[in-house]
């Protein structure tokens, strides 16, 4: 299928009273883990007051989206149901919507999360199943006009490794070709639902079934991903292949490898960061655009 050139502004990047562009520089989308159990921040966040308070924190200091989710997507979680999700979400986002205009995407796979979220203020679906898992949800998707997020996995994280902990590593040809070409079968399918491609944005997905070499693969060759029509959101926020190159660092020691992987990111075209620090990524991104870089 042939996809028309992305559109500078998506209508789903149209929040209440703030239109954001890609072509101004990247967009930074903050992570608001509602969860006892995130890789990083699990349990900081869980309650409503301290998730709604941690987001707008994010906003001041830079955040143009916040990506809330109420289920962790660590390798190994344990699966948490639509009606938790909902309850750990739908408070924070509402609150949210009130005290903000920023978009807000919710991070999940069950379509039913993703209609609370979207009727509760959301704007964006961010999918790691890429719409696979509740095909209704690119159907929402579609209905609403919501901006959907596809990302590539090999399997769910629930069955899935940290990238430095796979006995053999998942088997690809070409890491960057195979992930590439199953992104636009994603695509093909939304669209095949009802889903605009001005919609879309495509996640590699880094961290979700490769190993550290096969992520620093697709981290050096992102440009080949940013060249479908489509923008690119990297998520390599304090990830285990980062930490595993430094000496196997825990992941609060993670955050200069964090901005220097950004910085690698930017330059391959990425055009969504979704991150945990958005003020250090905010002064990376003016350092690095005043000195001439990314």
């Amino acid at each position: 299928m042939t996809h028309p050139g992305t559109p500078a502004l998506h209508d789903w990047l149209v929040a209440a009273h703030s239109p954001l562009s890609f072509a101004k520089r990247p967009l930074l989308a903050g992570i608001l883990n509602c969860t006892p159990d995130s890789f990083f921040d699990g349990g900081r966040f869980a309650g409503a007051d301290d998730a709604v308070e941690h987001g707008l924190r994010m906003v001041r200091e830079g955040a143009d989206l916040l990506d809330v989710g109420g289920e962790s997507t660590r390798p190994g979680s344990v699966r948490v149901g639509a009606a938790e999700q909902i309850a750990r979400i739908e408070p924070v986002i509402r609150a949210l919507r009130r005290q903000c205009d920023v978009p807000i995407s919710v991070d999940t796979t069950l379509s039913a999360v993703a209609q609370a979220a979207l009727a509760a203020g959301a704007n964006i679906i961010n999918d790691v199943s890429g719409g696979m898992e509740d095909p209704a949800i690119c159907k929402l998707a579609a209905e609403r006009g919501a901006g959907l997020v596809l990302m590539h996995r090999l399997k769910p994280p629930d069955q899935d490794r940290y990238s430095d902990q796979y006995q053999s590593a998942p088997r690809y040809g070409d890491v960057v070709q195979e992930v590439l070409k199953e992104l636009l079968r994603l695509v093909d399918h939304a669209v095949g639902l009802g889903v605009k491609p001005g919609q879309i944005v495509l996640d590699p997905g880094f961290g979700f079934g490769k190993s550290v070499e096969q992520n620093f693969e697709l981290l050096r060759r992102l440009d080949e991903i940013a060249a479908a029509p489509f923008p690119v959101l990297v998520s390599l926020s304090r990830k285990s292949f980062l930490g595993a190159l430094c000496g196997g660092l825990p992941p609060a020691e993670r955050l200069p490898a964090t901005l220097a992987a950004a910085g690698a990111a930017l330059r391959g075209g990425a055009a969504i960061l979704r991150v945990h620090d958005v003020a250090e990524h905010r002064q990376f991104q003016r350092i690095t655009a005043a000195g001439g870089g990314c």
